[in-house]
C-alpha cells in the first residue's frame, strides 16, 4: 500500500538539507527522476496506473495532493514538505491535484520510461486489478 516515508532532515540556520538514497530510504533503485511544475490552477496531473513502476513523490516546493485508488477505495495524501514523500507501489491508479502556486512535484521512479507500462483507462485498470 502507499505510505509516507520520512527522509533525513538536517536543520541549519543557513538552510536545511534533506537527501534520499535508493534502497535505503526508498525500497527501489532509482532509474528515472522527473518533476512536474507550472501546473495551472484547477488542473490534474497523472490519472493512470503502472504495471511495474514504483514511485516516490515529493513536494519540493508548495503543496499538492496525491489521490490513490485501489479499485475499491480511494485515499488522498497531502504533500507539502520536502523532507517526506509518498511511496506508491505498482498496480495503483493515481493522480495529482490541488496544486498550490509555484509547486514542484519530484517523482523518483524505479523504471525508465515505457509507454507499455502505463494503464491510462480506468476501466482497463479495474480489469487489471481483478486479475
Amino acid at each position: 500500500m502507499p505510505h509516507i516515508i520520512h527522509l533525513p532532515r538536517f536543520e541549519d540556520p543557513r538552510g536545511n538539507l534533506t537527501y534520499v538514497e535508493q534502497e535505503n530510504h526508498i525500497p527501489f533503485k532509482i532509474k528515472r527522476v522527473y518533476w512536474i511544475y507550472d501546473v495551472p490552477g484547477g488542473q490534474t496531473r497523472g490519472g493512470h496506473a503502472f504495471r511495474e513502476q514504483q514511485e516516490f513523490i515529493v513536494a519540493l516546493s508548495g503543496s499538492f495532493d496525491v489521490v490513490v485508488n485501489t479499485g475499491e477505495e480511494e485515499s488522498r495524501y497531502h504533500l507539502n514538505r520536502s523532507y517526506y514523500g509518498l511511496f506508491v507501489p505498482p498496480g495503483l491508479w493515481r493522480h495529482l491535484d490541488n496544486f498550490s502556486t509555484n509547486s514542484v512535484a519530484m517523482v523518483l521512479s524505479s523504471t525508465t520510461y515505457s509507454a507499455g507500462d502505463y494503464i491510462r483507462d480506468f476501466d482497463e485498470y479495474l480489469q487489471f486489478r481483478r486479475k
